[in-house]
């Protein structure tokens, strides 16, 4: 099987991620962080909506990473972002870089933000 190289060309991918970072486009991240296809800052979680809000014009779906495991949003969190019509996504931080660099290379309209694998 051919295999090629993903072209992101100005987007900015997921490169990799460890115990407590991410590293982003090359940059290197410790903690939370979100992700857009033109950057990335630090997120600081559940109590810190504002950023992802202020991306309902943007984005269609927003790929929560929730650590090393799977789990639950908080209600009131997942309702702010729904009610702004952004699409949340839930699964653990692993498969949402692979998910969000997935459809990032498609040009899809994604943000990820991601909770650290610690």
């Amino acid at each position: 099987m051919p295999l090629s190289e993903i072209d992101y060309g100005q987007a900015q991918p997921i490169d990799s991620y460890g115990p407590g970072f991410f590293r982003i486009a090359g940059q290197v991240l410790k903690g939370g962080v979100l992700v857009t296809r033109t950057g990335a800052r630090l997120w600081q979680g559940y109590g810190d909506p504002a950023p992802l809000l202020a991306l309902s014009d943007q984005v269609d779906v927003i790929f929560i990473g929730t650590g090393r495991e799977i789990a639950h949003l908080p209600a009131a969190f997942r309702t702010r972002l729904e009610n702004a019509g952004i699409g949340v996504e839930i699964m653990d931080s692993p498969a949402a870089c692979r998910t969000y660099n997935v459809l990032l290379s498609e040009g899809r309209r994604i943000a990820a933000a991601l909770l650290p694998v610690d």
